[in-house]
């Protein structure tokens, strides 16, 4: 929550909102006490506060700012800024209609999470199977281990350029190198085609069936 006098983001709640990262879908921002400046003077401070959002969160996605006086005390102050009370009425009620909204969307974002998993599962096989082609036979496994370490980033690059996927949904590439250090490539499965279609089918047809399941539970 933010007013218009108080826009700034300290470092400890940037701090708060990295913990948040992830979850970006369930964040709420309101810019509170609207009616205390102009139109005008509401029309800076909210690309003001826009800007300061998208550093913070780092987001392809505009930040959803509801905008009004949120005072459950005193009604809405219409001399400041006549031309915004409709406005700020309609963004209250609004805030209040998307709250009540979230038990019924509960199932919406358990599937866009799970979703998400199969994604990254899909990249984590895809860059499993990169490795360990690349593993030789029988000797110099250490040392092919040790250069493909070094080469992680190329080798994200390669996945994702081959198999068209969004640079977005690959993991951390440090704390993946750091991961993989501990393990022998050449003991990873081959990945073959119909690992690959299973994965496929269940984000091309099992998820779409379920949210149909959903939509329709009693057909």
């Amino acid at each position: 929550m933010f007013d218009p006098y108080k826009l700034d983001i300290s470092d400890e709640f940037k701090q708060v909102i990295s913990t948040l990262r992830g979850h970006d879908d369930k964040v709420r921002i309101i810019l509170n006490k609207s009616d205390q400046v102009d139109q005008q003077q509401l029309m800076r401070v909210y690309g003001a506060l826009m800007w300061s959002l998208g550093k913070v969160f780092k987001s392809p996605e505009v930040c959803k700012v509801y905008i009004g006086s949120f005072n459950s005390e005193a009604p809405i102050d219409a001399a400041k800024n006549p031309h915004c009370v409709e406005l700020f009425e309609k963004e209250q009620a609004q805030l209040l209609h998307d709250l009540y909204e979230i038990p019924s969307r509960s199932c919406d974002r358990k599937v866009n999470e799970f979703v998400k998993r199969v994604r990254a599962f899909r990249i984590h096989l895809l860059i499993m199977g990169h490795l360990r082609a690349n593993m030789p036979a029988m000797f110099g496994k250490d040392k092919a281990q040790r250069k493909m370490l070094e080469r992680l980033p190329e080798i994200f690059f390669q996945v994702q350029r081959e198999h068209h996927l969004p640079a977005g949904d690959f993991p951390d590439v440090v704390r993946f190198r750091e991961i993989l250090s501990a393990f022998d490539f050449s003991v990873f499965p081959k990945m073959g085609k119909s690992m690959l279609k299973q994965i496929d089918d269940v984000l091309s047809v099992d998820v779409p069936n379920l949210v149909r399941a959903f939509d329709n539970p009693y057909q």
